[in-house]
């Protein structure tokens, strides 16, 4: 058993012990002493464990009777709710009668209450008149303190009418009714923060603390709201009235008052006043920049700064602004009135005269500023404006060359520039109104002002078409009547001049207002009007020079007449009226005027040669020839010098023109008939566009070659080289010779 088992391990174990202690033979010596010391521990051993046996006992006493007392404690507590069940059912019927009791507390809690708010009813009325007097004199802040005792007795009296019968609505409408007038009072007193409000901007300059006490007794209605909420959120009641939302109003006010502000600007229409729209423009940024410096001053103090006052206000002036804006750009705006709304709103707005001024920043910042106006809108007007000036533009250049044109039959001269060269008034107009538009267009953006610049030479491109024309048809209306008009020339200088004027003022233009980048765009057109100026001036200058000839031809008809070989004074005649002709020419511009003498020059010529080959006379013998051809050459000296003079500082040459009579004379004036082939065939080699009929009408007018002989050296000169002066221009081409007819044979 298990006993005999812990026998056996005891005995072995001791066994072990004694083995250890007896290892060698001078050990056992003190088996003895062993022996006392093991017999020492195991009666300690035994009286420990004596102990603790004795001590578990004594517990196990003393838990025995504690479990005892318990039971009979149990027993007891049994037996007392039997009792209390025996009571309890027995007194159900008496709890059922404290209900009255219960009732009379809740009444008495309202008694209580009520008669804490007798004395504050029957004061109601008389705090009613004090209050009113207080908001008559204009002492906001007590009023609103009296308001808030009022509607504080109002609202805890229906607050525990609520809680003790919310379904009985007479009573509540009792208590409304009886404090009627209280909100006849907090309307009387909303209606003077209002006005304060909307007259807030002066009233902060004049009196401020009446605008603090404003915003105060709007603060404390906020908190009353927020507490009114809250309850209504937990008890379900919330006091007729409530919200007020005195803060929301407040701001709509304000948006109010800014809108009208700005409406209320414009004084004027366009029946009373041609620039309404500018004085409405001018007076809204005056007033808004006041009134936004004023506010970031000294309106950003007097409000909490959850109210964020000055951006609020901003807001709302950048809106009425927008509105404001949008209303005008929808009305039918004339092209002036355009540019000045949309400089307006794309330049002043955001400009330091408006929005960009520095005392704004950093608050307010253009660059972060909505549009006023939408980009499609811009452009609308832009297109309007476009439009419009494109029909006015068409219309100022027509009257302007009407007006012009009346100029052109005055009987007094035109006026001449410093220089002292004829012109009218016309390309100053033009360029004027050209620069005008130009200037209004740059106000608004670069891209505007070049599309003007576009229009405007677009616009003078067909407008010197029409110029063409007119002076086409001035030319034609003269030479119906050439008395008439009596300053034909000098206006016809005018005329030639202006095209310079002209050239000159639009290569200006497109210097002072296009971009070198968009030269290209306009060279075509520009070439265009070169092209057509070039042929106005050039058109006048030989309608001009048909003036002079068509005075030189009765002195023209003159010339190789029997008369002139008698000594008529023809010539002279031709040169006195070239030369008066030019003392108006002298008035014409450079460039032209060189083109002028030279012409007219040239002309004389041709006019001379073209007498000598019409073979209006034919000499008799040498005598008659020699004394021809030196009149031609004193003639052909006489052009020489006139041509010259002329010419004066021109560095032109053009002695090559008289040599050409000279050489004519030459052969003319041969007294060796046997030369006559080499004389003629020298004049050939240097004017190789002689036609054999010249040559022909030449030996005429000689009048002493056979027929043989015209034939035989105008057949040999086929064959012979020429030689000419490289510069020479052919002049013989233009000069016919006429053929003998048949009446000329009769005669």
């Amino acid at each position: 058993s298990t006993m005999e088992e812990t026998d056996r391990e005891a005995v072995a174990t001791a066994v072990q012990r004694v083995a250890g202690m007896l290892q060698r033979p001078d050990q056992l010596d003190k088996v003895e002493q062993y022996r006392r010391r093991e017999a020492r521990k195991k009666a300690s051993v035994e009286a420990r464990l004596k102990a603790a046996i004795q001590s578990q006992l004594d517990g196990v006493r003393t838990g025995l009777s504690q479990l005892h007392n318990a039971l009979n404690d149990v027993k007891d507590i049994q037996q007392s709710l039997i009792d209390v069940n025996k009571d309890w059912r027995q007194s159900i019927n008496t709890i059922e009668n404290l209900k009255d009791v219960k009732d009379a507390v809740v009444q008495h809690s309202q008694l209580a209450a009520a008669v804490e708010n007798l004395k504050n009813i029957f004061s109601v009325p008389e705090i009613v008149r004090e209050t009113h007097d207080l908001i008559e004199r204009g002492e906001l802040l007590q009023a609103h303190r009296k308001l808030m005792d009022l509607e504080c007795s109002r609202d805890n009296l229906m607050y525990e009418q609520y809680r003790m019968d919310s379904k009985n609505t007479h009573d509540m409408n009792l208590i409304h009714t009886y404090f009627g007038d209280m909100q006849k009072l907090s309307e009387e007193l909303a209606k003077q923060l209002w006005m304060v409000v909307q007259r807030s901007l002066v009233t902060v300059r004049r009196d401020p603390t009446l605008l603090v006490s404003v915003v105060r007794i709007i603060e404390r209605e906020e908190k009353i709201d927020r507490r009114m909420l809250d309850r209504k959120k937990q008890t379900g009641f919330i006091p007729p009235g409530r919200p007020k939302k005195w803060k929301e109003k407040m701001f709509n006010i304000l948006e109010r008052t800014v809108s009208t502000r700005i409406e209320g600007t414009q004084a004027d229409t366009r029946e009373s006043d041609k620039m309404w729209l500018v004085r409405h423009l001018e007076i809204i940024r005056k007033y808004v920049l006041d009134d936004l410096l004023v506010a970031k001053t000294l309106l950003d103090q007097c409000f909490p700064p959850h109210y964020d006052i000055f951006n609020r206000l901003l807001n709302m002036y950048h809106q009425a602004l927008a509105t404001r804006m949008q209303e005008l750009a929808a009305e039918d705006l004339e092209a002036n009135e355009i540019v000045s709304l949309l400089t307006w709103v794309l330049n002043t707005y955001t400009s330091a005269e408006m929005m960009g001024n520095s005392e704004l920043s950093p608050e307010v910042d253009v660059n972060s500023l909505d549009a006023l106006i939408s980009q499609n809108v811009v452009d609308q007007l832009l297109s309007k404006y476009m439009s419009t000036l494109t029909s006015n533009i068409i219309g100022w250049l027509r009257k302007a060359l009407e007006t012009d044109k009346k100029d052109w039959i005055k009987e007094t001269e035109p006026e001449a520039d410093q220089d002292g060269y004829y012109q009218t008034t016309l390309p100053a107009i033009v360029f004027q109104m050209f620069e005008q538009n130009l200037q209004v267009a740059a106000q608004i953006n670069e891209d505007l002002k070049t599309k003007v610049l576009i229009l405007c030479l677009q616009q003078m491109n067909s407008f010197l078409t029409r110029y063409k024309d007119e002076a086409q048809l001035y030319k034609e209306d003269h030479l119906k009547n050439r008395q008439y008009p009596q300053c034909y020339v000098q206006y016809m200088i005018a005329v030639i001049n202006n095209c310079q004027t002209f050239k000159e003022s639009i290569i200006s233009l497109k210097r002072k207002y296009l971009k070198s980048d968009m030269e290209d765009t306009l060279s075509i057109s520009h070439a265009n009007m070169d092209a057509t100026l070039d042929i106005i001036a050039k058109e006048g200058c030989s309608s001009l020079l048909d003036e002079v000839f068509m005075d030189l031809e009765p002195h023209l008809n003159e010339l190789m007449t029997k008369k002139w070989l008698m000594g008529s004074n023809a010539v002279g005649t031709i040169c006195v009226t070239v030369e008066d002709y030019f003392n108006d020419f002298a008035k014409i511009k450079k460039p032209y005027k060189k083109t002028m003498t030279l012409e007219a020059h040239r002309r004389v010529v041709v006019e001379y040669i073209r007498a000598i080959m019409l073979k209006r006379i034919s000499f008799k013998n040498a005598e008659e020839r020699k004394e021809g051809a030196e009149r031609m050459i004193k003639e052909a000296e006489q052009f020489r010098f006139l041509f010259k003079k002329l010419a004066a500082g021109s560095g032109e040459d053009t002695e090559g023109l008289c040599d050409i009579i000279e050489a004519i004379a030459e052969v003319i004036k041969l007294t060796d008939p046997s030369l006559l082939y080499l004389e003629v065939s020298t004049l050939v080699s240097k004017y190789p566009d002689i036609r054999d009929d010249h040559i022909a009408a030449l030996l005429t007018v000689r009048g002493d070659a056979s027929r043989d002989m015209k034939q035989t050296i105008i057949e040999t000169l086929d064959q012979g080289p020429s030689q000419p002066n490289p510069n020479y221009v052919p002049i013989f081409k233009e000069i016919t010779v006429p053929t003998l007819t048949v009446p000329k044979l009769l005669k």
